[in-house]
Parts: structure tokens; sequence; C-alpha cells
């Protein structure tokens, strides 16, 4: 019977999609994408999340899935931490150096 040959399965994660279908096609696998019916027509968007894993041993022709958006509770938000600093860095500086600016038409007066 025959076997069709093993390959690992690319990682796709961090990818734009142009570059995710490319690297998928080079590595001998498709990908399918649940969450982008026009995923033949998308471009930009980002890979954030893939199965099987990275490395996987797969079939020559399996399917990877891949999504664009995360899921409920994924992510960080995409912000970063907004905390606030505390203690507040200590006053001073350049501000010690110098004088604060006066009026800037006071000399001509």
């Amino acid at each position: 019977m025959y076997k069709p040959p093993e390959v690992h399965v690319p990682r796709l994660v961090g990818l734009m999609a142009v570059d995710a279908r490319e690297r998928a096609e080079a590595r001998g696998v498709r990908i399918a994408a649940p969450d982008r019916p026009d995923f033949h027509l998308t471009v930009f968007d980002y890979v954030v999340r893939q199965f099987p894993l990275p490395g996987a041993e797969v079939p020559r022709g399996a399917v990877v899935t891949v999504w664009f958006d995360f899921g409920e509770g994924e992510g960080e938000g995409g912000a970063g931490v907004r905390e606030p600093r505390v203690p507040r860095p200590p006053s001073g500086g350049i501000r010690r150096e110098l004088d604060a600016p006066g009026d800037a038409f006071e000399v001509l007066r």
C-alpha cells in the first residue's frame, strides 16, 4: 500500500498570510483558515495560531489550520501594559542645572 512521504509542519505563526501560503506550499502542506473565507485573497493579516504545531510530522499534502484572530481570552490586547510608574522619578536632573526660562520678550522691553 502506498503511503505519502512525511513532511514537517513549518512555523507559520507571525507570518503575513501571503508568506504563510508560500512557506506552506514550499514545505508540502496546504493551509485552511476557518476565520477567513476569503483566505486566498488575504495578504496583510498575520497568523496568530496554527494546528498542527510546527515540527509535527504529517503526510505530504496535509492541511494546516491557521487563525488570524485571537480567540476568546487569548492575546494580550496589543497595547502593552499600562501601569503607573511608582514611585515617580525624582525631580531634578536638567531642571536642577538650568534656570527655568523667563519671558522671551523681556529683553526687548
